[in-house]
C-alpha cells in the first residue's frame, strides 16, 4: 500500500472502478494524494500489478462491520443428546421425539441414545427397534448421519435436520370478537300504580268533647 508498492509500473483503477491506465507507482501515488486517498495493491500477481484508489481506513472499517454482522447471524450448531432406556414407555418416547424435533428446528444435531443396564445388555435388539421407530416417525425430517451403533452400554445414532425441511410454524390463535352486548336504552315504562305512597290518614274521634259540668 502507498510507498510500500515496489513494482516498476502498476495498472491503476480509480475509486469509482474506472480504469486510469498503466503508470509508475510514484505517479499513481501522486494521484492518490491529490484525491486524499490511498493507493492499494489489489492484484499483486497480475502483470503489471493492479492498484486501486480508496479510503483504506474506511474500507477496513466496513469490512470489519460486515464480518461482525456475519458472525452475529451465524448459527452455532451443537450436538444435543436425548437418552432413553429399553423400558421407556410409549408416552415418554413421544415426548422425547417432540423434543428431538425442537432441537432440529433450532438447527442442532441430535444424538439419540439408549442406555442398557444389567440384564438389558442381553437384548440390544430392543434398543435398535426403539431407535429405528424414532427414525421412522421423523422420516423426511431428518438425515441419519450415523446409524444405531453399540458403544459399551449405550446404543446411539446421530441425526440432523434434513435439507429443505422447515419446522411447522406455530399457529397463533385468532381472537374471536366478543359478542356485542345489546343494552336496552328505552326507559322502563312507569306503572300507573307505582306512585308515591299516599300519606297516612289520621282518624278523628267521632265523640264530641263535653265540657265538665259545674
Amino acid at each position: 500500500m502507498n510507498e510500500r508498492i515496489r513494482a516498476r509500473e502498476v495498472r491503476l483503477i480509480d475509486e469509482n472502478g474506472e480504469m486510469v491506465g498503466v503508470m509508475a507507482p510514484t505517479r499513481a501515488l501522486e494521484i492518490a494524494r491529490e484525491r486524499d486517498l490511498d493507493l492499494v495493491e489489489i492484484s499483486p500477481n497480475a502483470i503489471p500489478p493492479v492498484c486501486k484508489l480508496m479510503d483504506y481506513g474506511r474500507f477496513k472499517y466496513e469490512q470489519a462491520k460486515k464480518e461482525n454482522e456475519a458472525r452475529k447471524n451465524q448459527k452455532t450448531i451443537t450436538l444435543k443428546e436425548i437418552r432413553l432406556s429399553p423400558r421407556t414407555d410409549e408416552h415418554d418416547v413421544d415426548v422425547k421425539t417432540r423434543k428431538i424435533q425442537e432441537f432440529l428446528a433450532e438447527g442442532d444435531r441430535v444424538r439419540v441414545s439408549v442406555k442398557f443396564r444389567g440384564a438389558e445388555m442381553r437384548h440390544p435388539d430392543i434398543g435398535r427397534k426403539l431407535l429405528d421407530g424414532i427414525a421412522e416417525v421423523l422420516k423426511g425430517t431428518v438425515v441419519i448421519e450415523r446409524s444405531p451403533m453399540m458403544e459399551g452400554k449405550m446404543m446411539s445414532m446421530i441425526i440432523s435436520r434434513a435439507p429443505g425441511w422447515e419446522p411447522p410454524k406455530k399457529q397463533v390463535p385468532t381472537p374471536t370478537p366478543a359478542s356485542k352486548k345489546h343494552h336496552n336504552t328505552t326507559p322502563a315504562p312507569i306503572s300507573e300504580t307505582a306512585t308515591s305512597p299516599a300519606p297516612a290518614l289520621v282518624q278523628e274521634s267521632a265523640e264530641a268533647t263535653v265540657p265538665p259540668s259545674e
